[in-house]
């Protein structure tokens, strides 16, 4: 089945393993293992809450990294796009580009990149204004 073309409004995607299921198991654990070292308290109590920490812990910053290192590869492949599409003058002006712009920019077409990029520099515009600001969205199917 085809995607729903994406846009601003859609661009926002859940993982239903890690919102739907992970992430509310992972605090469920914690919260079982709260009452039971209330209800018996002692070592193993203890270990159950240490353990429902870890897996909550765990859980999300398996899924940071991901993010992470998404977020480093958009911004590499971002500032190749910009080296092969923004104007000469414009090019020496990419490192002053901050990495929530990077990667908001991966949304703009080759067209619009110029401009925004310009209103980026100047404006120091957060990812929202940058995104909102796309006339014609270029689609992310493959974010984390």
């Amino acid at each position: 089945m085809a995607q729903a073309p994406q846009t601003y409004k859609n661009h926002i995607r859940l993982d239903p393993s890690f919102h739907f299921f992970l992430a509310p198991a992972a605090l469920v654990l914690l919260i079982a293992a709260a009452i039971s070292a209330y209800q018996n308290p002692g070592w193993a109590g203890a270990a159950r809450i240490l353990a429902g920490l870890w897996a909550l812990v765990a859980t999300f910053k398996i899924r940071l990294y991901a993010l992470k290192v998404q977020d480093r590869v958009i911004r590499l492949e971002e500032r190749l796009r910009l080296k092969e599409v923004l104007p000469a003058d414009l090019q020496p002006q990419i490192g002053g580009l901050a990495e929530h712009q990077l990667i908001a920019l991966r949304f703009a077409p080759d067209n619009e990149l110029p401009g925004l990029v310009t209103k980026c520099l100047e404006g120091k515009w957060k990812g929202k204004q940058i995104k909102e600001s796309v006339r014609t969205w270029r689609p992310d199917y493959w974010r984390v």
